[in-house]
Protein backbone atom coordinates (compact mmCIF):
# COMPACT_ATOMS: atom_id res chain seq x y z
CA UNK A 1 0.00 0.00 0.00
CA UNK A 2 1.11 3.02 -0.80
CA UNK A 3 2.86 4.89 2.70
CA UNK A 4 1.30 8.31 1.22
CA UNK A 5 -1.78 7.04 2.06
CA UNK A 6 -1.09 5.06 5.08
CA UNK A 7 0.29 8.36 6.51
CA UNK A 8 -2.95 10.15 5.90
CA UNK A 9 -4.81 7.57 7.62
CA UNK A 10 -2.69 7.45 10.41
CA UNK A 11 -2.96 11.66 10.64
CA UNK A 12 -7.06 10.96 10.52
CA UNK A 13 -7.14 8.45 13.38
CA UNK A 14 -5.17 10.54 15.35
CA UNK A 15 -6.70 13.67 15.65
CA UNK A 16 -7.38 15.26 19.61
CA UNK A 17 -9.89 13.67 21.09
CA UNK A 18 -13.15 16.23 20.38
CA UNK A 19 -12.99 18.12 23.75
CA UNK A 20 -9.85 17.50 24.91
CA UNK A 21 -7.04 20.61 25.35
CA UNK A 22 -4.05 21.10 26.03
CA UNK A 23 -3.35 21.23 29.88
CA UNK A 24 -0.99 23.76 31.50
CA UNK A 25 -0.13 22.90 35.25
CA UNK A 26 2.31 24.93 37.57
CA UNK A 27 3.53 23.25 40.58
CA UNK A 28 5.65 25.83 42.37
CA UNK A 29 8.33 26.69 40.38
CA UNK A 30 7.64 24.99 37.20
CA UNK A 31 4.74 25.32 34.26
CA UNK A 32 4.02 22.20 31.80
CA UNK A 33 2.26 21.55 29.34
CA UNK A 34 0.54 18.01 29.22
CA UNK A 35 -1.79 16.21 26.46
CA UNK A 36 -3.22 14.01 29.96
CA UNK A 37 -3.20 14.95 33.18
CA UNK A 38 0.67 13.37 34.76
CA UNK A 39 2.60 13.42 31.62
CA UNK A 40 4.82 15.96 30.90
CA UNK A 41 5.28 17.34 26.89
CA UNK A 42 7.30 20.22 28.13
CA UNK A 43 8.07 22.11 31.38
CA UNK A 44 9.38 25.40 31.99
CA UNK A 45 10.93 27.19 35.12
CA UNK A 46 9.03 30.15 36.10
CA UNK A 47 11.95 32.13 37.62
CA UNK A 48 13.87 31.42 34.41
CA UNK A 49 11.73 30.95 31.61
CA UNK A 50 14.83 30.04 28.96
CA UNK A 51 16.31 27.22 30.91
CA UNK A 52 16.05 23.87 29.71
CA UNK A 53 14.45 22.26 32.04
CA UNK A 54 14.34 18.86 31.20
CA UNK A 55 16.90 16.27 30.57
CA UNK A 56 16.21 15.48 26.68
CA UNK A 57 15.84 19.03 25.27
CA UNK A 58 19.87 19.58 26.78
CA UNK A 59 20.66 16.64 25.03
CA UNK A 60 18.82 17.42 21.82
CA UNK A 61 21.32 20.78 21.35
CA UNK A 62 23.85 18.33 21.06
CA UNK A 63 23.50 19.57 17.70
CA UNK A 64 26.42 21.69 18.81
CA UNK A 65 29.18 19.19 17.81
CA UNK A 66 28.18 19.86 14.11
CA UNK A 67 27.06 23.49 13.85
CA UNK A 68 27.84 25.84 16.73
CA UNK A 69 26.17 28.85 15.34
CA UNK A 70 24.20 27.45 12.77
CA UNK A 71 22.34 29.78 10.67
CA UNK A 72 19.03 28.19 9.82
CA UNK A 73 17.37 25.83 12.48
CA UNK A 74 14.01 24.44 11.73
CA UNK A 75 11.92 22.08 14.33
CA UNK A 76 8.54 20.29 14.21
CA UNK A 77 6.89 20.79 17.09
CA UNK A 78 6.36 23.56 19.45
CA UNK A 79 5.20 22.43 22.80
CA UNK A 80 5.77 24.90 25.42
CA UNK A 81 9.01 26.25 23.33
CA UNK A 82 11.67 25.03 25.29
CA UNK A 83 14.57 24.56 22.69
CA UNK A 84 13.42 27.64 19.90
CA UNK A 85 13.35 29.96 23.32
CA UNK A 86 17.13 28.88 24.06
CA UNK A 87 18.43 29.19 20.69
CA UNK A 88 16.41 32.27 20.22
CA UNK A 89 18.63 33.83 22.69
CA UNK A 90 21.63 31.90 22.67
CA UNK A 91 21.87 31.84 18.98
CA UNK A 92 21.48 35.49 17.78
CA UNK A 93 22.75 34.68 14.23
CA UNK A 94 20.24 31.68 13.26
CA UNK A 95 17.03 32.02 11.60
CA UNK A 96 14.59 29.61 13.46
CA UNK A 97 10.94 28.30 11.95
CA UNK A 98 8.98 26.43 14.24
CA UNK A 99 6.10 23.98 12.50
CA UNK A 100 2.99 23.43 14.95
CA UNK A 101 0.51 21.48 13.75
CA UNK A 102 -2.22 22.27 16.94
CA UNK A 103 -3.26 25.70 16.89
CA UNK A 104 -4.20 25.23 20.57
CA UNK A 105 -0.83 24.64 21.30
CA UNK A 106 0.42 27.50 19.73
CA UNK A 107 -2.39 29.82 20.95
CA UNK A 108 -0.72 29.01 24.73
CA UNK A 109 3.11 30.39 23.25
CA UNK A 110 2.60 33.55 25.71
CA UNK A 111 2.33 31.79 29.06
CA UNK A 112 5.57 29.73 28.02
CA UNK A 113 7.24 33.30 26.86
CA UNK A 114 7.82 32.16 23.23
CA UNK A 115 9.15 34.96 21.78
CA UNK A 116 7.03 36.98 18.84
CA UNK A 117 7.42 36.46 15.49
CA UNK A 118 9.86 38.78 13.89
CA UNK A 119 12.32 39.03 11.53
CA UNK A 120 14.44 35.96 13.05
CA UNK A 121 11.78 33.59 14.57
CA UNK A 122 8.52 32.56 13.37
CA UNK A 123 5.65 29.95 14.21
CA UNK A 124 3.90 28.34 11.77
CA UNK A 125 1.03 26.68 11.37
CA UNK A 126 1.37 23.24 9.62
CA UNK A 127 2.40 19.89 9.43
CA UNK A 128 5.64 19.13 9.79
CA UNK A 129 5.93 16.41 7.17
CA UNK A 130 4.21 18.51 4.59
CA UNK A 131 6.73 21.23 5.32
CA UNK A 132 10.01 19.02 4.66
CA UNK A 133 8.56 18.10 1.70
CA UNK A 134 7.91 21.56 0.42
CA UNK A 135 10.69 23.09 1.38
CA UNK A 136 13.57 23.57 -1.07
CA UNK A 137 16.36 20.33 -1.11
CA UNK A 138 19.42 21.39 1.14
CA UNK A 139 18.93 24.59 2.51
CA UNK A 140 18.55 23.74 6.28
CA UNK A 141 21.52 23.52 8.49
CA UNK A 142 19.58 21.93 11.61
CA UNK A 143 16.34 20.00 11.88
CA UNK A 144 14.75 19.33 15.18
CA UNK A 145 12.19 16.89 15.65
CA UNK A 146 10.13 16.71 18.68
CA UNK A 147 6.52 15.81 17.54
CA UNK A 148 3.86 14.11 19.70
CA UNK A 149 0.28 13.81 20.20
CA UNK A 150 -1.83 12.26 23.17
CA UNK A 151 -1.47 9.02 21.39
CA UNK A 152 2.80 9.71 21.63
CA UNK A 153 4.73 9.61 18.42
CA UNK A 154 2.94 11.10 15.31
CA UNK A 155 2.97 8.18 13.38
CA UNK A 156 3.61 10.90 9.58
CA UNK A 157 7.05 12.12 11.40
CA UNK A 158 9.18 8.56 12.12
CA UNK A 159 8.27 6.76 8.94
CA UNK A 160 10.96 6.12 6.36
CA UNK A 161 9.47 8.47 3.80
CA UNK A 162 9.71 11.02 6.26
CA UNK A 163 13.44 10.90 7.02
CA UNK A 164 14.07 10.65 3.88
CA UNK A 165 12.24 13.98 2.55
CA UNK A 166 14.62 15.05 6.02
CA UNK A 167 17.53 14.18 4.27
CA UNK A 168 17.26 16.17 1.41
CA UNK A 169 16.02 19.29 3.11
CA UNK A 170 19.68 19.54 4.72
CA UNK A 171 22.56 21.14 3.93
CA UNK A 172 25.23 19.47 2.81
CA UNK A 173 26.60 19.37 6.22
CA UNK A 174 23.26 19.25 7.73
CA UNK A 175 21.88 17.15 11.00
CA UNK A 176 18.69 15.62 12.10
CA UNK A 177 18.01 15.53 15.60
CA UNK A 178 15.28 13.36 16.37
CA UNK A 179 12.94 12.88 20.20
CA UNK A 180 11.70 9.39 20.30
CA UNK A 181 9.65 7.90 23.09
CA UNK A 182 7.39 4.67 22.71
CA UNK A 183 7.29 1.58 21.06
CA UNK A 184 7.84 3.01 17.43
CA UNK A 185 11.33 4.01 18.70
CA UNK A 186 13.18 0.96 17.13
CA UNK A 187 11.96 1.13 14.30
CA UNK A 188 12.01 4.80 13.90
CA UNK A 189 15.78 4.52 14.35
CA UNK A 190 16.35 2.05 11.45
CA UNK A 191 14.58 4.33 9.49
CA UNK A 192 16.81 7.09 10.16
CA UNK A 193 19.79 4.88 9.75
CA UNK A 194 18.94 4.10 6.23
CA UNK A 195 18.09 7.56 5.52
CA UNK A 196 21.42 8.88 6.74
CA UNK A 197 23.56 5.64 5.67
CA UNK A 198 24.22 4.82 9.01
CA UNK A 199 25.44 8.35 10.59
CA UNK A 200 23.92 7.82 13.76
CA UNK A 201 24.19 8.65 16.97
CA UNK A 202 21.68 7.27 19.96
CA UNK A 203 21.82 8.93 23.40
CA UNK A 204 19.35 7.83 26.30
CA UNK A 205 19.06 11.28 28.64
CA UNK A 206 19.65 10.35 32.08
CA UNK A 207 16.02 9.65 33.74
CA UNK A 208 14.50 9.46 30.84
CA UNK A 209 12.43 7.18 28.39
CA UNK A 210 13.34 8.97 25.70
CA UNK A 211 16.00 8.28 23.31
CA UNK A 212 17.62 11.30 20.99
CA UNK A 213 19.08 10.61 17.49
CA UNK A 214 21.24 12.60 15.99
CA UNK A 215 22.12 12.05 12.22
CA UNK A 216 24.52 13.57 9.77
CA UNK A 217 24.19 14.38 6.36
CA UNK A 218 27.98 14.80 6.07
CA UNK A 219 30.56 12.66 7.25
CA UNK A 220 31.99 14.82 10.57
CA UNK A 221 35.39 14.22 11.46
CA UNK A 222 34.10 13.13 14.65
CA UNK A 223 31.79 10.30 13.74
CA UNK A 224 33.21 7.47 15.04
CA UNK A 225 36.29 8.37 16.75
CA UNK A 226 35.29 8.43 20.27
CA UNK A 227 32.11 6.95 22.30
CA UNK A 228 29.28 8.88 22.37
CA UNK A 229 29.43 9.47 25.73
CA UNK A 230 32.82 11.08 25.80
CA UNK A 231 32.08 13.38 22.97
CA UNK A 232 29.23 14.31 25.15
CA UNK A 233 31.22 15.08 27.81
CA UNK A 234 33.42 17.36 26.00
CA UNK A 235 30.65 19.28 24.76
CA UNK A 236 28.89 19.75 27.74
CA UNK A 237 32.50 20.64 29.85
CA UNK A 238 32.28 23.76 26.61
CA UNK A 239 28.86 25.18 26.34
CA UNK A 240 27.60 24.39 29.84
CA UNK A 241 30.77 26.76 30.98
CA UNK A 242 29.87 29.46 28.73
CA UNK A 243 28.78 32.62 30.71
CA UNK A 244 25.24 32.72 29.15
CA UNK A 245 24.13 29.22 29.66
CA UNK A 246 22.71 27.62 33.15
CA UNK A 247 23.06 24.20 33.44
Amino acid sequence: MDSAYLDHAFRSQRRRPDGMEPIVHRDGNRVSLQFQIGEIQSEMLVDDPVFLALPYTRTMIDFMLCHRNPTYIVMIGLGGGSIPKWCYREMPAADITVIEIDPQVIALRERFHIPPDDHRFRVIYEDGADYVVARAPGRIEVLLVDGFDIYGQSPQLCSQTFYNDCHRALTQDGVLVVNLCGPESEAAIEYIRRSFEDRVLVASPEGSENKIVLATKGAHRWMGEEPYDELMRKLRLHLWHAPTVRR
